[in-house]
C-alpha cells in the first residue's frame, strides 16, 4: 500500500490536481486575505486620525511620479490607434466620425485603463516591495510593539491616494490621448483639427466622464489595497518580497479588468 501511494504521488495526475488545488487555495486566501484588510481599513478611515504629512507625500508618489509613464502609455496607444483607422476612414468617407470614435475609446477605456496598468507596473509594485521588505525585516512587528494598527499606518494614506490621485491621472492622461489622436489623424490622414474636435465634441457626453472617473477611483483603490495585502503578508527573505511584489502586480491586472467588466456590464450594456 505504501509503495502504491508513493507512486501515485510521482504521477502526472497527482501533481496536476495538487497544481490545482493550491492554486485554488492561495487564490481564496489572497482573496480573503485582502476583504479583511479591506474592512479593516473601512474602520480605520471611520475611527478617523489620518497622518496628512504621509498622504500628502504618497499622493505626489502615486499622482505626480506616474505621470511620465501614465502620458507616454496613453500617448503611443493613441498614435497606434489613430494612425491604423484614420487613413481608412477618410477613404470610406467617415472622416467625420474619426474623432467622436477617438474620444470614446479614450475616455471609456484607454486613459482608464492603460493609467491602471503604468501605475501597477511602477506604483502598485513599489508599495508591495515596500510593505513586503518592512514584514520581512520586521519592522511591522516593530510597529505592532508600538501599539500603532499597522493597518491604519500602512495601508489608509497609500489607499486614499489611490482613490484620490487616480481620477486626476485618468483627466490628464485622457486629454493628452485625444490631442495625440488629433496630431495623428492630421499627418496620417490630413483630417482637419477642426473636424477632428467637432466630431469629437459631439461623440462624449458627461455619462462617458462621469463613468470613467467612478471607475478610476475603484481602480485606484484596488490597486493600493492589493498592493498593501499582498506585502503586507510576505515571509521567506527576499524571494518572499519578490513573490509578493509579482502577486500584487498580477492580482491588480485582473482586478482591473474584472472593475471594467462589471462596469462595461452596469453603464453601457
Amino acid at each position: 500500500m505504501g509503495t502504491l501511494q508513493k507512486y501515485f504521488k510521482q504521477s502526472a495526475t497527482y501533481k496536476i490536481f495538487t497544481g490545482v488545488y493550491d492554486t485554488f487555495y492561495d487564490f481564496v486566501d489572497t482573496l480573503g486575505k485582502i476583504t479583511q484588510n479591506g474592512i479593516q481599513l473601512i474602520k480605520a478611515l471611520i475611527k478617523g486620525g489620518i497622518d496628512r504629512k504621509e498622504l500628502i507625500y504618497q499622493c505626489s508618489r502615486f499622482g505626480v511620479s506616474s505621470l511620465p509613464i501614465t502620458l507616454t502609455i496613453v500617448g503611443m496607444t493613441s498614435v497606434i490607434v489613430a494612425s491604423q483607422v484614420a487613413l481608412e476612414m477618410v477613404k470610406q468617407g467617415g472622416g467625420n466620425f474619426i474623432g467622436m470614435m477617438m474620444s470614446i475609446l479614450i475616455v471609456r477605456e484607454v486613459a482608464v485603463i492603460m493609467s491602471g496598468f503604468a501605475i501597477i507596473s511602477m506604483i502598485g509594485s513599489s508599495i508591495a516591495s515596500e510593505i513586503a521588505t518592512m514584514r520581512v525585516t520586521e519592522q511591522i512587528d516593530a510597529i505592532r510593539v508600538l501599539k500603532v494598527d499597522p493597518v491604519s499606518y500602512l495601508f489608509v494614506p497609500r489607499v486614499l491616494s489611490g482613490i484620490i490621485m487616480m481620477p486626476f491621472v485618468t483627466i490628464i492622461a485622457a486629454a493628452v490621448g485625444v490631442l495625440a489622436g488629433a496630431v495623428t489623424s492630421d499627418l496620417f490622414a490630413g483630417l482637419s483639427y477642426r473636424a477632428y474636435f467637432d466630431s469629437a465634441w459631439l461623440g462624449i457626453y458627461m455619462k462617458d466622464l462621469w463613468v470613467s472617473l467612478l471607475k478610476a477611483v475603484f481602480f485606484g483603490g484596488t490597486i493600493a489595497l492589493i498592493s498593501c495585502s499582498c506585502g503586507y503578508y510576505a515571509s521567506g527573505g527576499a524571494k518572499g518580497v519578490g513573490l509578493a511584489t509579482t502577486k500584487a502586480v498580477v492580482w491588480s491586472f485582473v482586478a482591473i479588468v474584472v472593475w471594467d467588466m462589471i462596469f462595461a456590464v452596469a453603464f453601457f450594456f
